[in-house]
């Protein structure tokens, strides 16, 4: 068992976003990352198999898909195929969980 204070584990930079690896294993990854306004995930897929999760801890931004904006606040959840573009850009000042399954 482990555990993990998410709020403690979100870094912000100001040269590009930060991102903390907070747990990996044959059949996880989980990983924080802390955008401050304006940065971005730019839109990206992975070429394979597994889902990924992505909920906003704090802030505000949009989650961006393949055609489109989804406007994202703390407390909202987007899941998706990993082969399915997905990125994120912050509004404000950002901490998003991230969740790979299976891991890449």
């Amino acid at each position: 068992m482990k555990k993990a204070s998410l709020f403690d584990e979100c870094l912000f930079m100001d040269a590009g976003f930060g991102k903390v690896l907070i747990h990996d294993s044959p059949y996880m990854k989980v990983l924080s990352f802390g955008f401050k306004a304006g940065q971005s995930l730019p839109l990206h897929a992975h070429d394979l198999e597994g889902q990924v999760s992505i909920v906003v801890l704090s802030g505000q931004g949009e989650f961006l898909a393949k055609d489109s904006t989804i406007p994202a606040k703390a407390g909202d959840l987007l899941i998706a195929d990993i082969a399915e573009p997905h990125g994120v850009r912050a509004i404000s000042d950002m901490c998003v969980l991230v969740t790979i399954a299976p891991p890449i």
